[in-house]
């Protein structure tokens, strides 16, 4: 059985987009006048002699294929109707009359179990569970007993248009609702069951559809939760496999088309289905059934496409036969062409020959020159054992000199350090500049002391002469007023003596508390300064915040600026080493970072950011690279070596750089110890204990947690030296550390809340000092005003003094006892000037004997330091003349090295190209013994190329005569041939295809001519069956040449009057037609293969006699039939109707209107 091919789903509906079954649709819808009734229609309507359309359609099938058979073909041909009908007509009957003694059977698949609809039409919510055969659907007028149908065409994919009720999904949406909902639940059980292992007993279809247009489908296994498919190709395949048409009018049919099936209806109608195209209405699909319900109409336009096919076959098979005669011509001409040519055959012999001579030329020039590099490759052999000996002579001498290099450096290593004596020789030149100094310190106070005393005896003699003058004066003054002067000046001197003492109090006060004042300030001063040190301090505390920050993004960021993109397009270059490796920081992590981070940190930055490289090539290229993002990484050159390291290390009792470091990457580990020698740097927390741990290994050198550089020399000296205090305030201080960058952002973030708590402090402090500094200014002012008081009155005192001694010396002579005092101080500071000149010449003179012995003592370390230099100088020359030596010598080395290598190299290549050339002279060998037999003694290559070249010359001046070659003719001929022999094949082949499908095809049209007669005769037999049970007579009239089917009914009345001719189905009371309706559709229904019967309002206008009659009928045929289910819509009660166990009655509710039922009477039902 044909499947109808599956469509694709869209978001909405329309008769275009979702199609029919395949068996309820015609090919053509733009045919507006009909559907074909049968095969040819078009070509066998003018052909109404005897022998029917049947023989009309084989004779035209004969005529389009006689160009191209060439014997008949003995075509079946159907007999007349009556013949038929003869024949048959006995056998239907009893097949009919045998179906009313079969049991009942309940369809296994196929068949509707349930269906709900969720605001569909006119219902807000509505639910049916169907019984297996025979269900009735009652309710009043508007009750909505249509829908049920309407739901089940739209579940199941039919057309919109089929049900009558609306041209789109959108008229199907209850009034005032967005979206409506429709479920199907079939049957699924036996062993024809659609994928039974997925969808289990039953098959539940659910679709949905709203008002903006979109739709989709649900179709669910039977648990109603496991959804298997939502395609539209699926619902299509279950559909076909259990032959549910649900747009075939056989199958289902609408309230309306059963009204018109018999009054609205032409012969024609009846007979095959009319569209009008013009009219998308309900009338636009009318009530003819005949063909198009029994699949005859589907299968009539499959031929006729068959039969077009067959014709257009042997119009192009009759044009493939006409160019097979032009092929045999050009075939014959070809061949005569290249029998001419054969002539030419010994010439190329002859080129043959020389071709074969020439393949053993080849050979013999390929054996030559095999000889020759042979040759060649012994005499490179024979040069190897010369220069092997010379290299070992070169690296003996080299070794040699090796060991004279390492006695010079040894040497020179055991000469020492010469640090002690410059620290001696600087020690003793400082004393002696000190001592220099003090001597000419003792003899400018010599000099000074001398020119003093011999200034006091001058002074001593003159005042000798004004004693003796005064003496002679004094006689003649008044003793009186000399005694009252003297009283006024001793009383002023008093005064001012006590004067002199409270301003010398005052002053030294005052001083004191300037002193103090300039504590304060100086305090303050020294605070102030760390103000400013303190806010960097915060302002790199928080840079480190940020960068830590940073570092959560990045982690490159400790090791210069944008390094992902640096390492991002490393990973994106080619490389002539390895792919460089770095920043070595992202390997090593400090085991103490709260102890040895900063020290190790200071100490490595630069190989912690460094990058690595394997070939000296790549190092532009690296710097190219971080040269772009403005970065200075250095750059080391290392060599992938795992080198032992151990015996470079100290005991394990000493802590070093080394064991300070965890390094994951071996490279890296190695590349640190030959840049930094992390295996021997000692780490100790003091500098003197440092310095003990390197006496104790005999030398070597350590960083101490003090920050000191310590050096201990073999010999025994020592040298340190502060390390480096490297600021940081970039992004390098994260190394080290020991913190993850949240640690990082926490420590900076506390370290900055610490350092602001200090600045505050610090501000307050200056603060406090610069009030105390004005409070003590205010004081120091103060004691100021009261030294300036009283320095006032002491010069007042001072100068009311001065006036009564001028006034006394005015009065009296100059007073001896004053020059006598004069006279005695200037004597006796002359002998204490002289006890101190002879202690500073006796002080000299020691000190004239220290720096004799300091000048000698330089002269020796300075005579040590000469020696130790000419003995260094000595062994430098004769290092630097040994190592000058050794660059010879391994110059020599090298030279002789790289000669090897040559040697070897050019003899590996020779012998590469023996190697080759006697695989060509083999390879070439093997093949001229292939080509021919060895010839033996042939000419030279050149020689026999010209013999070849020129008998080649003649033989295409002979083929250019002919057109073309003898190759160019066998390729020619063999051509032709095979386009003669190919058209020949495929000609036959095709119209032996052609041929066998002219005579299938007219087999299936003798075999459809024969389903339609035995459809017509079972439908004219079950026909007048059901009008029988009436009493009623009639029967069907089919012509199938004119298309058309037409009813004759005769009541009883017209049977009781003989005479009364048969009435036609419009001049039937209503009672009577729907009567007729019914038993014609239950005689159609008899000829189809659906599971599913829809009929809707079938009794609207039958009374009750007729519907009595008609619904037993129904139920009696329906009981007959197995595995098929009906559903049947009235309006009507079935008060008097007998209900079976197989017969369900389903009630709608009465119809809404507004809030309220409208109150129609209760019929009940079972």
């Amino acid at each position: 059985m044909p499947k109808r091919p599956a469509t694709a789903q869209s978001g909405t509906e329309s008769d275009e987009e979702y199609g029919s079954p395949k068996r309820a649709r015609t090919d053509d819808p733009s045919d507006a006048e009909e559907v074909q009734a049968g095969p040819s229609q078009r070509r066998t309507q003018t052909q109404g002699q005897s022998g029917g359309r049947a023989r009309g359609r084989a004779r035209e099938a004969q005529n389009e294929e006689s160009d191209a058979e060439d014997e008949e073909v003995d075509i079946p041909v159907a007999v007349d109707d009556e013949e038929f009908e003869k024949a048959h007509e006995d056998d239907v009957r009893a097949q009919i009359e045998s179906k009313k003694n079969t049991k009942r059977g309940i369809a296994e698949y196929g068949i509707i179990e349930r269906i709900e609809m969720t605001d569909f039409m006119c219902h807000k919510s509505l639910k049916f569970e169907f019984g297996p055969q025979i269900n009735f659907i009652i309710g009043h007028n508007g009750s909505g007993k249509s829908a049920v149908l309407s739901a089940l065409t739209v579940a199941l994919g039919g057309k919109t248009n089929s049900t009558g009720r609306g041209s789109g999904l959108k008229s199907f949406i209850r009034e005032g609702q967005h979206k409506a909902t429709v479920t199907v639940q079939i049957k699924n059980q036996g062993v024809e069951a659609f994928k039974p292992e997925e969808y289990g007993d039953s098959i539940i279809i659910f679709r949905s559809f709203t008002k903006d247009g979109s739709s989709s489908w649900k179709i669910m296994a039977a648990d109603g939760k496991t959804t298997v498919s939502t395609k539209r190709e699926e619902l299509s395949a279950i559909c076909d496999h259990m032959n549910i048409q649900v747009d075939n009018p056989l199958n289902v049919l609408t309230q309306d088309s059963a009204r018109q099936f018999l009054s609205a209806s032409h012969p024609q109608d009846k007979y095959k289905v009319r569209r009008h195209l013009q009219e998308f209405s309900l009338d636009a699909y009318r009530t003819q059934f005949f063909l198009l319900g029994t699949q005859l109409a589907q299968l009539s336009n499959e031929y006729d496409t068959c039969l077009d096919n067959i014709g257009k076959t042997a119009k192009i098979l009759a044009t493939k036969k006409e160019a097979i005669p032009d092929l045999r011509t050009k075939y014959n001409r070809e061949l005569a062409r290249y029998k001419e040519a054969e002539k030419a055959r010994e010439q190329k012999k002859k080129i043959e020959d020389l071709k074969r001579e020439l393949a053993w030329s080849h050979v013999k020039e390929k054996e030559d020159q095999l000889e020759k590099d042979m040759s060649e490759l012994a005499k490179l052999q024979k040069k190897l054992p010369k220069i092997q000996q010379n290299l070992e002579k070169a690296q003996d001498d080299l070794a040699q000199q090796e060991a004279v290099v390492a006695a010079c450096e040894q040497e020179t290593e055991n000469l020492g350090s010469i640090e002690h004596l410059n620290k001696r020789r600087t020690a003793l030149a400082a004393e002696s500049r000190a001592n220099k100094t003090k001597v000419v310190d003792y003899a400018n106070d010599i000099k000074a002391m001398t020119t003093s005393i011999n200034a006091l005896k001058h002074q001593v003699e003159d005042l000798q002469k004004n004693i003796e003058l005064e003496q002679r004066r004094m006689e003649a003054d008044s003793q009186a007023k000399r005694e009252m002067l003297e009283r006024q000046i001793e009383e002023i001197k008093t005064n001012l003596a006590d004067l002199e003492a409270q301003q010398q109090e005052a002053s030294r006060v005052r001083g004191e508390a300037q002193r103090r004042a300039d504590g304060i300030r100086q305090e303050g001063q020294n605070a102030e300064k760390g103000v400013v040190p303190l806010q960097n301090k915060i302002l790199e505390a928080q840079d480190m915040v940020n960068r830590a920050r940073a570092s959560m993004r990045d982690i490159w960021i400790p090791y210069g600026q944008n390094i992902k993109a640096v390492l991002e397009e490393i990973d994106r270059c080619q490389w002539m080493g390895d792919k460089p490796l770095g920043p070595l920081g992202r390997y090593v992590r400090a085991k103490e970072p709260e102890k040895w981070g900063d020290i190790l940190r200071g100490q490595l930055l630069n190989l912690l950011t460094a990058f690595a490289i394997t070939n000296p090539k790549d190092r532009e290229q690296l710097k190219k690279i971080l040269g772009k993002y403005r970065n200075t990484n250095t750059i080391i050159i290392f060599e992938k070596d795992m080198f032992d390291f151990s015996s470079g290390e100290p005991p394990a009792n000493f802590h070093t750089v080394l064991r300070a470091l965890e390094i994951s990457d071996p490279y890296v580990l190695r590349i640190l110890i030959n840049q930094a020698q992390i295996e021997r740097v000692l780490l100790s927390d003091k500098r003197k204990q440092l310095e003990n741990d390197l006496h104790q290994i005999k030398g070597g050198f350590g960083w101490s947690l003090d920050r000191f550089n310590v050096k201990v020399y073999p010999e025994g000296g020592s040298y340190s030296s502060g390390l480096p205090n490297r600021k940081m305030n970039d992004g390098a201080a994260l190394l080290l550390t020991g913190r993850d960058p949240q640690a990082e952002i926490t420590y900076y973030e506390q370290k900055g809340v610490e350092l602001n708590n200090e600045l505050v402090q610090l501000n307050r402090k200056v603060q406090d000092m610069k009030q105390q500094y004005t409070q003590a200014r205010k004081e120091i002012d103060r004691m100021g005003t009261e030294e300036r008081t009283i320095r006032d009155q002491v010069g007042q005192l001072r100068a009311n003094l001065g006036a009564l001694q001028t006034e006394a010396n005015e009065e009296l002579p100059t007073g001896v006892t004053g020059y006598q005092t004069a006279k005695d101080e200037a004597e006796e500071e002359i002998a204490n000037t002289e006890k101190q000149r002879a202690a500073a010449m006796e002080e000299m003179k020691k000190v004239h004997t220290v720096q004799e012995t300091l000048l000698t003592q330089l002269g020796e370390v300075k005579a040590e330091l000469d020696a130790f230099s000419a003995r260094k100088t000595e062994l430098s020359d004769r290092l630097t003349a040994a190592v000058s030596d050794r660059v010879q010598k391994q110059s020599d080395v090298g030279h002789w090295e790289r000669k090897l290598r040559a040697e070897e190299a050019g003899i590996k290549t020779k012998e590469e190209s023996v190697a080759v050339t006697q695989k060509e002279f083999e390879t070439w060998t093997e093949g001229a013994l292939k080509y021919c037999e060895r010839v033996e003694n042939p000419r030279k290559v050149d020689q026999v190329n010209r013999e070849h070249e020129a008998a080649q010359k003649a033989l295409k001046e002979r083929e250019k005569k002919q057109g073309a070659s003898v190759e160019e003719l066998i390729a020619a001929v063999n051509k032709a041939k095979e386009a003669l022999d190919k058209v020949e094949q495929e000609w036959r082949h095709m119209n032996e295809l052609n041929k066998a499908l002219r005579a299938s095809l007219l087999v299936r049209l003798h075999r459809w001519q024969e389903f339609r007669r035995h459809i017509a005769l079972r439908c004219r037999i079950i026909f007048g069956f059901h009008l029988s049970r009436r009493g009623y007579f009639g029967k069907v009239l089919f012509n199938h040449v004119g298309m058309t089917l037409t009813l004759r009914v005769q009541t009883d009345d017209q049977i009781k009057d003989k005479g009364a001719a048969e009435k036609d189905p419009r001049s039937l009371s209503g009672g009577e037609k729907s009567f007729s309706t019914i038993c014609l559709l239950l005689s159609l229904w008899d000829s189809i293969g659906c599971p599913l019967r829809c009929l809707d309002e079938f009794d609207v206008f039958m009374d009750a006699v007729n519907r009595r009659i008609s619904m037993r009928m129904m139920i009696e045929v329906a009981s007959t039939n197995q595995n098929k289910q009906y559903i049947l819509i009235t309006p009507q009660d079935m008060t008097n109707i007998r209900i079976e166990d197989n017969v369900k009655v389903l009630r709608m509710l009465d119809p809404e209107r507004g809030n309220a039922r409208l109150n129609f009477p209760v019929v009940s039902s079972r």
